[in-house]
């Protein structure tokens, strides 16, 4: 077990049991969503609303699937459980088909399109390690923070805030580390045809399924199911069904916003501008300078696509929660979990804004772009994972022999 003590341990999120429907949940979930599409409608164009629904289905998509990269990436290291990351495989494949054809034309459905695709450099190297420890001591990553926190993890809200701490600071810091020796960005879609990448990717895909699934049956004698599910509003369901819709959404994130689906870009906006209504004027500060970033902080935060679907992902998985019947806020959490949750928040909140992104906007969005970077991401993640599973049990935090729900 690589030297990793492996013991059983409670996940984030309760077990996967479905109870009764709790409607006064998903009746809040209904009105805020209400709420939060008329908001966006009065300030935003009607695409933005649009991605406000491909939010809530992706908060949905995430909840019932459990699918999240954290638990994924530490029971494989852990005990070679690979479910997780064969879902993960599947995700990539499918993104990747109906991703390259449309960054190759340049436009979908009329509308012109650009993948996430950044440079290779020593802040991708170590923002990616750093992002790769916090999420480990965090107990979730980007995407599993924001759907535990719309869940009920009173945990994860502490993961989120620190979050967002770290996120502002990495801003603050990235002309710094992106002045630092590194390769420009790589796009194997344009530099060898879609269907040469595209081909090349699969390969690489079926390569690893096929590596992980045999270090699977080695360690455990036979491959944990990815594809029994449930109920399709109630849940739960199966991971094959959630890397499906995963990769399905974040295409319709491309077609209505022009770029792949991201999240913790948001995250520094939000403390920026809880900064500023403090008093306190970010807009000089380091990456603030930036033309994009710069004019984020002077637009109504409802205007920002990332944000919204952000939004969106939380109330999506509130209702989803209540569909299962399982919201239940858990509000005893041991002092070393809290811990836990402020120093990873700070490492994957520092580290996305390095990186180019997280899980998400890295790895996922990244791989799906066509983009080299995104391959370094997840190594350098996965190296950074190690070193948080031997750093888990300083926190009083066990590592679980099976996917919980980060």
């Amino acid at each position: 077990m690589s030297g990793i003590s492996v013991a059983a341990s409670a996940p984030v999120q309760p077990p996967r049991a479905v109870g009764a429907v709790k409607w006064p949940v998903v009746g809040v979930a209904f009105i805020a969503a209400a709420a939060l599409a008329h908001a966006v409608a009065g300030v935003a164009t009607a695409n933005v609303v649009a991605l406000l629904g491909v939010g809530l289905a992706l908060g949905v998509a995430l909840y019932h699937a459990a699918f999240g990269f954290t638990s994924a990436f530490r029971v494989f290291l852990a005990d070679r459980q690979g479910a997780g990351l064969r879902a993960q495989m599947i995700m990539l494949a499918v993104a990747c088909t109906l991703f390259f054809p449309a960054l190759a034309a340049g436009n979908l459905f009329g509308t012109p399109v650009t993948g996430n695709v950044s440079p290779l450099n020593v802040s991708l190297v170590v923002g990616a390690f750093l992002f790769g420890i916090g999420m480990q001591l965090g107990a979730g990553c980007a995407s599993g923070t924001l759907f535990a926190v719309g869940g009920g993890s009173v945990r994860m809200v502490i993961t989120l805030l620190f979050f967002i701490v770290g996120s502002v600071i990495g801003v603050a810091q990235l002309p710094f580390w992106t002045a630092l020796p590194g390769l420009p960005a790589v796009s194997l879609v344009a530099s060898f045809g879609w269907p040469v990448a595209l081909f090349g990717n699969l390969a690489v895909f079926g390569l690893l399924w096929q590596v992980v699934a045999a270090m699977e049956r080695r360690r455990l004698g036979a491959l944990e199911p990815i594809a029994k599910g449930g109920h399709v509003l109630r849940g739960p369901w199966s991971l094959v069904a959630g890397a499906l819709v995963l990769a399905a959404l974040n295409f319709a994130t491309l077609a209505l916003a022009g770029r792949p689906w991201g999240i913790t870009s948001a995250f520094g906006l939000w403390g920026a501008k809880l900064l500023a209504l403090g008093g306190i004027d970010v807009s000089g500060w380091g990456g603030w300078t930036a033309p994009a970033q710069h004019a984020a902080l002077v637009r109504p935060v409802l205007t920002d696509i990332t944000s919204v679907m952000d939004f969106g992902i939380m109330l999506g998985a509130l209702l989803a929660a209540g569909l299962a019947g399982r919201f239940v806020p858990w509000r005893k959490i041991p002092l070393g979990h809290a811990a836990g949750s402020v120093i990873g928040g700070l490492l994957m909140g520092y580290g996305a804004r390095l990186a180019y992104g997280c899980n998400i906007g890295a790895f996922f969005s990244g791989v799906a772009s066509g983009s080299l970077h995104g391959w370094v991401w997840v190594a350098c993640a996965l190296t950074g994972s190690f070193v948080g599973l031997k750093l888990r049990p300083l926190f009083g935090m066990a590592v679980e022999r099976r996917l919980a729900a980060c």
